[in-house]
């Protein structure tokens, strides 16, 4: 529910911006600030979807939904995304008109106040929504958040333009040129922006590896390792919305009781909890040991084929193998049967 209240906040400073924003285009005729005041309604627009995006990724799995409803976010930053793309194609048409037959500016240190404003409360809100979404691991408002901030630089970037374009009429010097010039570049620029955020929502959609996690588990498994767990492979993490989604096959002694595999997979879940909170569901897999995995094993055995030797030292590469290891030699050991 935080970032969802929070995303209220965002769609609310929005429209209050929207509006300040256009007044400023009205009262000085400039097609940058109409650039600033379009990408401010793509701003609340896109602020509503991810607000109901993120209201329904709060909502509990159910029957038709057993993982959640996360992946509405990465749909949501895709809208998103592609809004800011032709918001950007808009500008840029825009600033091809404005070329053509250009306009008188008028009333720029009024509309520069104004503008200086919004940018300064755009990047403010803009970085709490991108440090939320990060902490939170919501994509949705994270995206939110750095539209925001990418909204300010296009504002900086029209501020600093206009500033020159005011100085230059003062001393008598026709600078109104880099009006449509300004509107074209950040055009582009927001182009740009809409591209990476619909790359990173599809990439979420196509359950690409979130590396960062991987190594946040990895790490955590050697920190708080068992000598039960003799092994761990085919590590796999998916992220549905701020819910991680782990599973990984872990090799324990065979002579294990249900009750102590039990303890080992609560051990599991204690251990992933002191990183990623209550947002993890964690699933693991047992397998027996096999005769190769003695010379990784320190436990006190009776069928005990070969000395303990050394553990085997995890990384993310090896744990997202797809087979138990024979780490001393890197070759990866197939049970009878498995190809």
């Amino acid at each position: 529910m935080e970032n969802y209240n929070f995303q209220k906040i965002v769609v609310t400073v929005g429209a209050f911006l929207l509006i300040t924003k256009f007044v400023a285009y009205f009262i000085t005729n400039s097609v940058a600030i109409f650039t600033d005041a379009v990408e401010s309604i793509v701003n609340v627009v896109a602020g509503v979807i991810g607000l109901y995006a993120l209201y329904l990724s709060a909502k509990p799995a159910d029957k038709s939904h057993p993982f959640g409803h996360g992946r509405i976010e990465l749909i949501s930053a895709t809208v998103e995304g592609a809004m800011i793309s032709v918001a950007g194609v808009m500008i840029i048409m825009e600033a091809v008109k404005d070329l053509m037959d250009p306009k008188e500016i008028s009333s720029l240190d009024l509309g520069l106040l104004l503008i200086i404003f919004a940018a300064a409360v755009n990047y403010i809100i803009g970085t709490i929504a991108v440090k939320k979404g990060t902490k939170n691991r919501s994509v949705a408002l994270e995206a939110s958040g750095r539209h925001l901030r990418t909204d300010t630089l296009s504002s900086v970037g029209i501020i600093i333009g206009l500033t020159l374009v005011y100085a230059g009429d003062l001393l008598g010097y026709d600078l109104y040129i880099l009006d449509p010039l300004m509107a074209l570049l950040f055009g582009a620029f927001i182009i740009i922006t809409g591209a990476r955020v619909i790359k990173k929502a599809l990439d979420g959609i196509m359950d690409k590896a979130d590396l960062e996690i991987l190594d946040k588990t990895v790490a955590c498994l050697n920190e708080h390792r068992s000598d039960d767990w003799i092994d761990i492979h085919n590590l796999r993490v998916i992220k549905y919305g701020s819910k991680l989604h782990i599973e990984m096959h872990v090799t324990l002694p065979f002579d294990m009781t249900i009750a102590e595999m039990e303890r080992e997979n609560r051990l599991l879940h204690e251990s992933m909890g002191t990183i990623f909170g209550d947002s993890v569901d964690l699933i693991m897999m047992p397998e027996p040991c096999k005769e190769f995995s003695c010379i990784h094993c320190k436990r006190k055995c009776s069928a005990r084929r070969a000395e303990f030797i050394e553990i085997i030292n995890w990384n993310v590469n090896l744990l997202a193998q797809e087979h138990q290891h024979a780490y001393g030699n890197h070759v990866v050991i197939r049970g009878p049967g498995e190809r």
